[in-house]
Order: C-alpha cells, then sequence, then structure tokens
C-alpha cells in the first residue's frame, strides 16, 4: 500500500522537526498583522495562511503558528529568529522544545481520536479551523482540526517529553483502522 492511500485512510506523522513558534501579550495580535498573518477572529480557531503555515488563536491575546510544509517552515523559523524584546506587550514562546507536533490523517481521524479522547471531534461538532485544548491518552494535547475537504487532518501537539509514549497510544488506537505511521519524507514527495 503506498504511502498516499495510507495518508487519506488513516496516517500518523511526525511533524517535529518542522519550526512552531507562539507569541502572547496585548500587541501580538498586531505584531502578527503587520508581518501579513491572517488571524482568527476568536480563540480555539485556526487559519490556514496563504502559504500553508497555520496561525492558532489559544486564547485572547495567545498565538501559535505552524511551519509550512511547503517552505519547510522556513517563514516560521524566521520569525522566531527575528524576534526582539520590545515595550509593546508581545512576548515570544518557543514551542520546538516543548511541544512535539503530530499529523493525523484519513478518513478515520474523529473514530481513533475517540479511543483515547473524550471530546466529540467529529466534524459536525469539531469543524474545520476549530482548536481543542484537552487531554488525550491522558497527557494535555491541543488538537487542530486543519482538514480540506479532500482529506480530513487534525494536528496535535502535546508535551515533547510524552512524544513517544504518545505515537504508542495512537498507533494502538489507529489498529483497528489498519492505520500505519507515514515519514514526514514521504509527505514531502
Amino acid at each position: 500500500m503506498t504511502s498516499l492511500n495510507t495518508i487519506e485512510r488513516c496516517a500518523l506523522i511526525d511533524l517535529t522537526d518542522l519550526p512552531r513558534v507562539g507569541f502572547r501579550g496585548i500587541d501580538a495580535a498586531a505584531f502578527l498583522h503587520q508581518r501579513g498573518y491572517q488571524l482568527p477572529d476568536a480563540p480555539n480557531r485556526a487559519l490556514t495562511q496563504n502559504d500553508g503555515a497555520l496561525v492558532a488563536r489559544l486564547s485572547q491575546t495567545e498565538y501559535l503558528l505552524l511551519g509550512s510544509l511547503a517552505d519547510r517552515g522556513e517563514r516560521i523559523a524566521a520569525e522566531e529568529a527575528g524576534w526582539q524584546l520590545s515595550d509593546r506587550g508581545n512576548y515570544l514562546l518557543p514551542r520546538e522544545d516543548s511541544h512535539a507536533w503530530l499529523q493525523l490523517s484519513g478518513r478515520h481521524v474523529a473514530e481513533v481520536m475517540a479511543k483515547v479522547c473524550g471530546v466529540d471531534l467529529r466534524p459536525e461538532a469539531f469543524p474545520v479551523g476549530a482548536v481543542a485544548q484537552t487531554s488525550a491518552a491522558r497527557i494535555n494535547v491541543i488538537v487542530i482540526n486543519a482538514g480540506t475537504g479532500e482529506l480530513p487532518r487534525f494536528h496535535i501537539l502535546c508535551d515533547r517529553a510524552s512524544l513517544e509514549y504518545f505515537q504508542g497510544a495512537m498507533l494502538d488506537a489507529m489498529e483497528e483502522f489498519d492505520g500505519r505511521p507515514v515519514s514526514l519524507d514521504a509527505l514531502l514527495s
């Protein structure tokens, strides 16, 4: 079975090597607007940017930026590298060392998550662009519905120290649906 078929059916991809960063503060939104990002209008919402990057709004003043596969996260890495502390109330929240990043994709994403998470993540309750800050497999996670019309897809961020445990729990939950891990390289090809 090809990686593409697996991705469409049920796949877990470790995106932890891609850049991600957060910003928090009363001027975080102004800073991101100035940098050309489109921002969600409310907390617990996410917007995919034109370049494929994603901006999730986690609270009134906190944003999480996930790098794009198209540029291997270079834009997001540049935002983190170029940030400077100012008196404007916009604080950098490095996320690469604290959060692992997985992508669960395929037509069985909601069923897989139902095995490890008590939140209803079916499309009618958790539409594209929704963000849930919850617990899955007994650890804190951020789940972002980043699906497209063709491919259901959740980005899941968890504590980096728990990555191996969480991957095992996810692969166990995916077994019923013949889910498989897929490498980042396969996704990029």
